[in-house]
């Protein structure tokens, strides 16, 4: 039996959370970020008279677009001064509920990353339109504006989505399989080129978001042999040792992050998640995160939908 909800706002606002901390993440792409918005949201909340709101999701939601809307401003002047390339925080998540599955696509890394090529009002109108499934008269109430100029933020974000991917038209390339993440790391550590290279697109893109504490590439990394080069150098410097065998475990655990298979490295400074795209069975990208900040509460905190 699940424990009862608590009374009136509270459990309103609780049985809610979940949902505002999800739409948050996305739009700012960051949990801290995140959960800092749905704080606020819930002082406003429980400030508010929950009785006299008729529709009190709805409430929450605007609510929650406009503040996290406002947190994208703000977040976006200080990633002009972050050090290296800015990814979005890893997030654990549950692949189990119907409605995460729905979801999931929205949370990958591929995706959110898209999702910094629109402006922030393109972000948020894109989010709540197409992923969240809000009517167009309530986006605009949210945004505060007409319900003709969302549509054409909407459309506009859509324009700039299918443009920013290489080869416009094709396919998105799917998350990389837990099994090809595993492979590349063994042959990595077994000094195996050859199978490096076969594993790797030859315009694979590698990039590392480290923040000022950690050592790692500060622009992305293009192209298969550079990409395996600095793999294989990445291991020796985190560490980890030139794998003897095939049976030698490999120094990583496999969780689920951003709706992916995603290998975690457990290092003396901290996780290492590394999350990758795949297509035809070769690696396209792959994500490296290690800034601390981002991944040290990593499976401290539950599941976002």
């Amino acid at each position: 039996m699940s424990p009862a909800r608590p009374p009136g706002g509270l459990g309103i606002f609780e049985g809610e959370r979940a949902r505002l901390t999800g739409l948050a993440y996305r739009i700012t792409g960051s949990l801290v970020d995140a959960e800092d918005v749905v704080q606020e949201v819930w002082i406003r909340w429980a400030a508010t008279d929950a009785a006299t709101v008729d529709n009190p999701p709805g409430w929450l939601t605007t609510v929650t677009s406009r503040v996290a809307l406002d947190c994208l401003r703000a977040q976006r002047r200080r990633r002009e001064v972050y050090v290296g390339p800015w990814l979005p925080d890893p997030v654990r998540t549950a692949s189990d509920a119907e409605e995460a599955a729905e979801l999931a696509e929205s949370l990958t890394l591929g995706f959110l990353v898209l999702l910094d090529s629109l402006g922030p009002y393109e972000r948020v109108a894109f989010l709540l339109g197409d992923v969240f499934g809000e009517p167009y008269p309530a986006i605009a109430e949210i945004l505060g504006k007409s319900e003709p100029a969302c549509r054409q933020l909407v459309s506009r974000a859509r324009r700039k989505l299918r443009s920013a991917r290489p080869g416009a038209g094709a396919p998105a390339p799917s998350p990389a399989s837990a099994e090809l993440l595993g492979q590349l790391m063994y042959s990595v550590l077994a000094g195996d080129e050859d199978r490096t290279l076969a594993l790797l697109h030859p315009d694979v893109v590698l990039t590392s978001d480290a923040g000022p504490a950690r050592r790692a590439a500060r622009h992305p990394i293009v192209g298969a042999e550079r990409v395996g080069q600095l793999l294989k150098g990445s291991w020796k410097l985190f560490g980890f040792k030139i794998s003897s065998g095939p049976d030698e475990r490999l120094p990583a655990r496999l969780l689920e992050v951003n709706a992916s298979p995603s290998l975690v490295l457990d290092s003396p400074e901290g996780p290492i998640v590394i999350t990758g795209e795949a297509d035809g069975g070769q690696i396209t990208s792959i994500w490296v995160r290690l800034n601390p900040d981002k991944t040290a509460a990593l499976e401290d905190r539950p599941p976002v939908v």
